[in-house]
C-alpha cells in the first residue's frame, strides 16, 4: 500500500541517498537504518509527504501522495525524533492538542487511557517542564495509542530516552499494529526487536 520509486534526496550538493524502492504491503515493518547524516530522518519525511524528493515519489495504494495531501496524511501517524512536548501544556493537553492537530480528534477517556497504557496517569496533569525526557517521550508516543485506527506509522527514533518498561510497551503497540495489518516504519539506533510475519531493512549506510 506504501510505495517509494526512484527517491533521491539532495541537501546543498550533497546526495544523501538516490534509486530507493520499495513496496509495503499490509502487516509489514520497515526499519531504516544508518549512521547519522545518511537522510534516515529525510527519508521519513518525505515518505510522509513533508518533504520533497529531488527526484521520485511516494504512492500510496498506487496513487502519488502529492496527489492525496490531507486524505493521505489522514491515514498516518508521523512522530518525529523532537518529542514536539509544549512546556507550559501539561500531558493531557500536550496529547489532546497533538492528536486534534494529526486529525484524530480525541476525548477525554480515551486521552486518559493512552496515557495509563504509556505509564502516565500520575503525570497526566503536570505540566510538561517537569517531565523527564522519557515521560516527554511517552507524552508524544502515546498518541499511537489514540490513533491506533491509522493504518501507517512513521516513527522517527521510537525507542529514544525510553527505560526497558516503556520499550517493551512500545514494541507491544508496533506488534499490535502490525498484527491488525497496519504499516509501520521506523528508525532506530537500538536493537529492539519487534514481533511480526513480515520485516524489512533498508540500510541508508550502504
Amino acid at each position: 500500500m506504501l510505495e517509494a520509486a526512484h527517491l533521491t534526496c539532495v541537501r546543498g550538493e550533497r546526495t544523501l541517498f538516490s534509486g530507493i524502492e520499495f513496496r509495503l504491503p499490509q502487516g509489514a515493518l520497515l526499519r531504516v537504518a544508518g549512521p547519522n547524516g545518511s537522510g534516515k530522518t529525510s527519508l521519513l519525511r518525505i515518505l510522509c509527504g513533508l518533504a520533497l524528493p529531488a527526484e521520485g515519489e511516494v504512492r500510496w495504494q498506487g496513487i502519488p501522495i502529492r496527489t492525496l495531501r490531507e486524505e493521505f496524511h489522514r491515514r498516518l501517524v508521523y512522530i518525529g525524533h523532537s518529542h514536539a512536548v509544549k512546556d507550559e501544556l501539561t500531558a493531557r493537553e500536550n496529547l489532546t492538542v497533538s492528536c486534534t492537530l494529526g486529525g484524530t480528534p480525541a476525548n477525554g477517556a480515551t486521552v486518559r487511557a493512552a496515557l495509563e497504557q504509556l505509564g502516565l496517569d500520575d503525570r497526566a496533569d503536570l505540566p510538561a517542564r517537569f517531565l523527564s525526557q522519557g515521560q516527554r517521550r511517552r507524552v508524544a508516543l502515546a498518541r499511537l495509542a489514540v490513533a491506533a485506527a491509522a493504518p501507517l506509522w512513521v516513527l522517527d527514533e521510537p525507542f529514544t530516552a525510553l527505560d526497558k518498561l516503556a520499550v517493551g510497551c512500545v514494541q507491544e503497540m508496533i506488534s499490535a499494529h502490525l498484527g491488525r495489518g497496519g504499516m509501520v516504519v521506523y528508525t532506530s539506533h537500538q536493537d529492539v526487536a519487534v514481533v511480526c510475519v513480515t520485516s524489512y531493512t533498508i540500510d541508508l549506510g550502504g
